[in-house]
């Protein structure tokens, strides 16, 4: 068979072009939108156990240091009571300012939120200025 006789394709018309293109953003779009649900539902349920966790243990905590108080007061004879009292709340208050001040550096962090989804976004950017894949 003849090369000349062989049909050509013709090249795709720039309608089809254009609905390929956009097919494309949206789809790449949707995708993103879709990492970006899925970390905040990951950050959520991290949140969620993490305060929750934190709950218990402040209940259990106070429970279990009231009670410790409470026999270390009783135990000591009545003209030492109102000291170890007095001491034990410094104690306790120094513990609490302690816990405060760690929860403030903690909460002022950077929370690393959206991280991967802003370096796909990066990188789609990237490659559509034609630069290299970051």
């Amino acid at each position: 068979m003849p090369l000349d006789d062989v049909p050509e394709n013709p090249p795709p018309s720039l309608e089809s072009q254009l609905r390929s293109s956009l097919d494309r953003i949206l789809e790449s779009l949707q995708l993103r939108l879709a990492l970006l649900g899925t970390e905040w539902e990951a950050e959520k349920l991290r949140l969620f156990s993490g305060l929750a966790g934190l709950l218990l243990c402040l209940v259990l905590g106070a429970v279990g240091l009231g009670l410790l108080s409470l026999a270390l007061v009783w135990l000591l004879p009545t003209p030492w009571q109102w000291l170890m009292a007095l001491g034990l709340a410094a104690l306790y208050g120094l513990g609490a300012w302690a816990a405060w001040r760690w929860a403030l550096a903690r909460l002022s962090a950077p929370s690393g939120l959206f991280e991967q989804s802003l370096a796909e976004l990066q990188r789609d950017r990237a490659l559509l200025r034609g630069g290299p894949d970051v």
